[in-house]
């Protein structure tokens, strides 16, 4: 243990208050004691930069599919278009997370990554009701690979739908 931190330790640096106010901290200088501060500072460039591809449905406002940030992929909302007809997918929850997967690893690749790299999904239901007969298409979509997720339920989707989905992914 250092010297410095155990000074710290056997003094009493810092005194609680303890009445009914809120918690306040007050610090008492040590003599001798300098706080090593680090002068070293990393400047990474992150350009940034878009990402687009004809496998996928178009941004349906103005927005992109994906952005590339250093080795990060950031990837817009994915509901479930045909990318072809640019319509809704017929049929309920099922069929249009199928279709709204389909156009996230479509972005996804293009990108330049996999399904295997997504870190991080946000899934967005039009009913909660719906949850696990998505999570059934989302598990099977996914495989092993089990990415941290959110989910909520929202009052509506864009175009009606009843899914959408977003991820951030690595790059390397």
């Amino acid at each position: 243990m250092s010297s410095a931190f155990y000074r710290i330790l056997t003094t009493q640096c810092l005194r609680f208050s303890t009445s009914a106010r809120p918690l306040t901290f007050r610090t008492t200088r040590l003599p001798g004691f300098r706080p090593k501060v680090s002068t070293f500072t990393q400047k990474r460039d992150m350009s940034l930069s878009v990402v687009s591809t004809e496998n996928a449905p178009g941004a349906v406002g103005p927005y992109s599919q994906a952005i590339k940030a250093g080795n990060l992929i950031f990837a817009s909302g994915c509901i479930p278009l045909d990318p072809v007809s640019k319509k809704v997918v017929d049929g309920e929850i099922e069929a249009q997370a199928k279709q709204a997967l389909a156009n996230l690893k479509a972005v996804v690749e293009a990108s330049g990554s996999t399904v295997d790299k997504i870190a991080k999904t946000t899934v967005f239901l039009q009913n909660m009701g719906d949850f696990q007969r998505m999570n059934a298409v989302y598990a099977e979509f996914f495989g092993s690979h089990k990415p941290a997720r959110s989910a909520v339920e929202v009052a509506k989707l864009p175009l009606g739908v009843l899914f959408e989905i977003e991820c951030i992914a690595l790059l390397e």
